[in-house]
C-alpha cells in the first residue's frame, strides 16, 4: 500500500494567515505582563500583542497601524483617561473594537464604557486566559456583525455607495475636523443630465446602469482621497477632505470628461468649506446653488 502526500515540493503548503493583532493600552508594567501571560495560554486562536503605556502612543498606534482589537485601561496615569481615549477614537472614526479594562467594580464605570463605544468590559482582578479569550472572541464577532449591519443601513442598494443619511453624518464629521484642525475641504454635487429622459425612454434598468457608470467614474477618480455618496435620485455628493477648490475643480473636470466619453454627461456644483457654512445643510445649499447654475447654463459643465 502506498501513501500519497496531499502536498508535494511542486505544490508547497501555503503559509498560515497572519495573526490578528491586539493593542494593549496599560500604564502598569505588571498588569501588562499578566495580560501577556494570559495570551500565551489561549487554547484557540493565537493573537499578536503590542503594548503601549500612555495616551499619545496609543492614539498614534491606532491611527497608523491596523489592530483587530484594543484592550484599554480605564485609568491612564498622569493625563487623559482611557475613557477620553475611547471618545477620541470614536470621534476620529477609527474602526477598532475596544474592550475596556479596569480595577473598578462599578456599574457606573461599566455603563460609561459601553455608552461611549466599548464592546466589552473586563475587571483586572478577574482576568484569566479563558475569560480574556472569550471576551476577544465575543468582541470580534460582535464587531463583525455591527459592521455588516452598518453596511446595510448606510449603503445605497443600487450603487453600493454611501446613502444620503450616512453622507450627512460624514459631512458633519468633516466640518468638525476642518474647524478643529483649521484645514480646508471641498464638496462636489453632481447630477446626471437628462436622467429622467433616460428612464422614460429606456426603462429603469438602463437608468440604473447610468447610475452605476457615474458611481464607478467618481469612485475611481476619488480613490482613497475622498468619499462618494448617492445624494438623490440622480445626484452624487463627493466629499474631498483636505482639498482646496482648485483640487476639487481638477477632479470635477476629469469626471466631466470621463462621463462625456461614456455618453452620460454631468452637471457639477463645487463649494469649498469655510466658517460661514454653519453646518452640512448650509454647505449643501451652497453646492446646490452652484449645481443649478451649471444646469441653467446648459449642463455638462462645472459651476
Amino acid at each position: 500500500m502506498s501513501v500519497t502526500h496531499l502536498s508535494s515540493p511542486d505544490q508547497p503548503t501555503p503559509p498560515p494567515p497572519p495573526r490578528r493583532k491586539v493593542l494593549l493600552v496599560e500604564d502598569e508594567r505588571g498588569q501588562a505582563r499578566i495580560v501577556e501571560a494570559a495570551f500565551g495560554k489561549f487554547v484557540g486562536e493565537k493573537f499578536g500583542l503590542d503594548w503601549v503605556d500612555n495616551y499619545d502612543d496609543a492614539l498614534a498606534a491606532l491611527k497608523t497601524s491596523h489592530y483587530d482589537a484594543c484592550l484599554l485601561d480605564y485609568h491612564l496615569g498622569g493625563g487623559p483617561s482611557g475613557l477620553d481615549l475611547l471618545r477620541e477614537v470614536v470621534s476620529l472614526g477609527i474602526d477598532t473594537p475596544v474592550i475596556m479594562v479596569t480595577s473598578e467594580n462599578s456599574p457606573e464605570v461599566d455603563q460609561q464604557a459601553l455608552d461611549n463605544g466599548a464592546l466589552d468590559y473586563l475587571l483586572k482582578f478577574e482576568i484569566s486566559p479563558r475569560g480574556l479569550e472569550r471576551s476577544l472572541r465575543y468582541t470580534l464577532k460582535q464587531h463583525q456583525t455591527l459592521r455588516q449591519l452598518r453596511h446595510l443601513v448606510s449603503r445605497d442598494p443600487v450603487t453600493g455607495l454611501f446613502n444620503r443619511r450616512e453622507g450627512e453624518t460624514l459631512l458633519e464629521s468633516e466640518i468638525n475636523r476642518a474647524r478643529k484642525f483649521n484645514r480646508p475641504f471641498t464638496v462636489l454635487l453632481a447630477d446626471i443630465d437628462a436622467f429622467k429622459r433616460i428612464n422614460a425612454a429606456h426603462g429603469r434598468a438602463v437608468g440604473d446602469q447610468a447610475l452605476l457608470t457615474v458611481a464607478k467614474t467618481l469612485t475611481t477618480l476619488v480613490g482613497d482621497v475622498g468619499m462618494v455618496v448617492r445624494w438623490g435620485a440622480d445626484e452624487f455628493c463627493v466629499i474631498l477632505p483636505h482639498a482646496t477648490a482648485n483640487t476639487g475643480r481638477q477632479i470635477a473636470e476629469e469626471a466631466l470628461a470621463t462621463a462625456r466619453k461614456l455618453n452620460c454627461p454631468l452637471s457639477i456644483g463645487l463649494v469649498e468649506w469655510h466658517n460661514a457654512h454653519a453646518d452640512s445643510a448650509a454647505l449643501i445649499t451652497a453646492a446646490e446653488a452652484a449645481l443649478r447654475e451649471a444646469k441653467a447654463a446648459g449642463g455638462d459643465r462645472l459651476a
